[in-house]
């Protein structure tokens, strides 16, 4: 019996978390996929990189209304999503940058039961915000 509990508690351990990974945003006005974007744990916190734009237009775009380091560097490359803190089922606490206005916002991130996550970034209170789904890379 206790072997087995060591076992499952390795196990479970062990596994990776379900937000890690290659994830595609979706842009929530158009509908298009957007970007790719890796997420990894780093210190127990959550943090995302775009790995891709995947719109045509959108090739070699820099962060143009980026403040401090990040002003003026490739969009592909930036660490949008950082420092979140895992609470459940969701990600919290932490921000997310918009490469298009240069603007970091709160940040909240869901992992839904089909698969998909729910990206909230929001001014001051979470009512105040927006929501992109973002699906796993196939």
């Amino acid at each position: 019996m206790f072997v087995n509990l060591i076992l499952s508690f390795v196990f479970m351990s062990s596994q990776p978390n379900p937000v890690e990974g290659s994830w595609i945003s979706v842009d929530d006005e158009t509908g298009k996929e957007k970007s790719e974007i890796n997420l990894y744990i780093e210190n127990g916190k959550l943090y995302g990189r775009i790995d891709a734009l995947l719109l045509p237009e959108d090739q070699g775009k820099m962060c143009v209304e980026c403040k401090g380091a990040e002003k003026g560097k490739p969009i592909v490359g930036l660490v949008i999503v950082q420092g979140l803190e895992k609470d459940g089922n969701t990600w919290t606490d932490g921000t997310i940058l918009d490469p298009a206005n240069g603007k970091r916002y709160s940040c909240n991130i869901s992992l839904n039961e089909d698969g998909t996550l729910d990206v909230r970034g929001y001014l001051g209170f979470s009512l105040l915000g927006r929501t992109q789904v973002w699906k796993p890379k196939k």
